[in-house]
């Protein structure tokens, strides 16, 4: 038994709590207060911020973890380091965290290191050098914090007069101490992908078949998978997956995202050291190891016999409505047709826009996943009332 540390316990900590205690593990849960949803499955919990270096090193000492696993981007994460050189395993890597937290360092890497494909991109610190940026880059572009999560603090600016608005957005969403924000080119693109890359110890990099989904302001709404991608174009993501996580070196899963254009070309966009947001649909059954299975395999390493479609499934998020404790869930009218699942995250209170929970709709292999989709997001919107 490995005693884990989880920095973070929001759903995805929740979901990966739940695959270690089926593993045997014993786990801690740590966020910034009581009660959050990984808290609730997992052995011990401790409340704090993980932004306070001293805070976080008084936990590592007190609960001597085999394992640090974080799941949130607001963490003291070079106090990691020191901890890898202790022998505390981390995950990914002391590395890969300190890179994937901060959007300057992941798309330096990518752009410049490897020389992978990205949109264009500048950083900017005060709203001068954001002007300079955007005019550079010409319109329409996209600004967002070097630190944030959840697509906190994301605009698409149009014009110089939409640039003071989202320069204020994005300082205000940004996470730790990082304020700095990043201006994009705008890719006209055809769709986003997720593919869920799977790094091991003792093993070759595997892929999940590739995810597709929707995002509003940044932040994920639905999900779908298989996506369906030519054979050229699922090559290419591969190929710049495995390139990217082997520079930043670790075993767990890693939700890697893409833009395809309407040309085909594949264009990376973020990572994420960690399961991802759209991998949830894999809770729906669609293939032999969900996410959260899969990062577990890895962290412990663990064999991946493989990795398999077993259904064709579609996700869609349970948005909060309302202002204060959460509210009282209605299950009937998503239960009552088959192949469907929901999944509620446990959050103590709730906020208009919230995730709250998922519903999880499957089919054979061969299903069509745009009538998944629509009955997804169709019996989502019953659940609050």
């Amino acid at each position: 038994m490995k005693k884990i540390l989880l920095l973070g316990s929001g759903e995805l900590g929740r979901e990966f709590v739940i695959a270690a205690k089926r593993a045997g593990q014993y786990v801690v849960a740590c966020d910034r207060y009581a009660g959050a949803p990984a808290m609730q499955v997992a052995d011990e919990s401790e409340v704090f911020s993980m932004l306070d270096g001293e805070a976080l090193d008084a936990v590592v000492r007190k609960h001597r973890p085999d394992i640090i696993v974080p799941e949130i981007e607001a963490i003291r994460t070079e106090r990691l380091f020191d901890y890898e050189r202790e022998g505390i395993q981390v995950v990914p890597s002391a590395r890969a965290v300190n890179y994937t937290m901060n959007r300057r360092a992941i798309r330096d890497l990518a752009a410049r290191e490897l020389g992978l494909r990205t949109a264009r991109y500048h950083y900017a610190k005060t709203f001068g050098e954001l002007q300079d940026a955007a005019r550079d880059i010409g319109y329409p572009c996209v600004v967002k914090p070097l630190m944030s999560s959840s697509g906190h603090g994301q605009s698409y600016v149009h014009n110089d007069a939409e640039l003071s608005r989202a320069f204020d957005e994005a300082m205000q969403g940004s996470r730790g101490d990082v304020k700095e924000v990043i201006v994009e080119e705008f890719i006209d693109f055809d769709s986003e992908f997720t593919l869920l890359t799977v790094t091991q110890k003792n093993g070759p990099t595997l892929f999940c078949p590739p995810i597709g989904h929707v995002q509003k302001g940044g932040d994920y709404r639905e999900s779908w998978q298989p996506y369906s991608i030519s054979d050229e174009a699922l090559a290419a993501a591969q190929h710049i997956a495995a390139e990217v996580t082997a520079a930043l070196t670790g075993a767990g899963i890693w939700g890697v995202e893409f833009f395809l254009t309407k040309q085909g070309e594949v264009i990376f966009s973020e990572l994420s050291p960690r399961p991802h947001d759209t991998g949830m649909v894999t809770l729906g059954h669609t293939t032999n190891l969900s996410e959260f299975e899969l990062h577990l395999r890895a962290v412990l390493g663990l064999p991946i016999a493989g990795i398999h479609l077993e259904h064709a499934g579609a996700s869609a998020v349970v948005l909060a409505k309302g202002e204060g404790a959460a509210p009282d869930y209605n299950l009937t009218d998503a239960l009552s047709e088959d192949y469907t699942r929901v999944r509620i995250f446990g959050k103590p209170e709730q906020h208009p826009g919230r995730r709250m929970g998922v519903v999880l709709c499957y089919g054979d292999t061969g299903a069509d996943t745009t009538a998944l989709r629509d009955k997804a997001k169709r019996l989502a919107a019953t659940v609050i009332r």
